[in-house]
């Protein structure tokens, strides 16, 4: 089955570039190309792509309003977005995973990784370079002086669910989490889907924000060993 690809970048020269790499790829094609957010999102509900690489900076509808859009259309449940941007200078990105996008990748990923993160983006598995991810919100919740609206439904977690949201919030893994509180993987993966489901998150990236922004971890806090 072909994992369909939808490319959202103001600059022809990168898209053009992204589409000879993925085209060349087995199971992979980009289906449509769009210059701004206005123009991805009328293409993402008529062409229903499995992956969205959205960038952020575009004029027009910006790739951050774009997101929020697609994301948040019941019709597109089925389309993951991954923001394109450059690491640390885009103070953009952590909206857009608050908007739904399932990840980000810099611009200067190389081909494999790209090709790899688009598969496991199709596949479910939204967090992508969790560590870099991390850091990301743990910085923002640190300029954010005023408190962040905790989302409805965490007071529904049970304690256990409490620890689980903690350590995918440290970028853990299922199997990882599993490992460190003695329970089987498919233990672990019920807590995370009973979590995504109790909190109404779309995926584990939205869940690292939540880690953060409810008081759950703070930045700078010594992670556990």
């Amino acid at each position: 089955m072909t994992i369909d690809v939808l490319l959202a970048d103001d600059q022809a020269l990168i898209r053009a570039g992204l589409r000879s790499l993925i085209d060349s790829e087995p199971g992979l094609a980009v289906v449509g190309e769009a210059a701004d957010g206005g123009e991805a999102v009328g293409l993402a509900r008529s062409l229903r792509p499995a992956v969205v690489l959205m960038d952020i900076r575009m004029p027009g509808v910006d790739g951050l309003a774009a997101t929020s859009a697609i994301c948040g259309d019941p019709e597109l449940a089925g389309t993951k977005v991954v923001v394109l941007t450059t690491f640390g200078h885009d103070e953009y990105v952590l909206a857009a995973l608050r908007a739904g996008a399932s990840g980000f990748l810099g611009k200067n990923t190389a081909p494999v990784e790209l090709l790899a993160a688009i598969r496991a983006v199709a596949a479910g598995d939204s967090l992508l370079l969790p560590e870099r991810t991390r850091r990301l919100v743990e910085e923002s919740v640190r300029r954010v002086p005023e408190p962040q609206a905790g989302p409805v439904g965490l007071d529904a977690l049970t304690p256990r669910e409490r620890e689980v949201l903690a350590l995918i919030g440290r970028g853990l893994s299922n199997d990882e989490i599993a490992e460190r509180l003695v329970l089987s993987p498919l233990t672990a993966k019920t807590h995370v889907s009973r979590i995504l489901a109790k909190l109404a998150a779309r995926d584990r990236a939205q869940l690292v924000i939540t880690a953060y922004e409810s008081g759950l971890l703070r930045p700078g806090r010594p992670q556990d060993g």
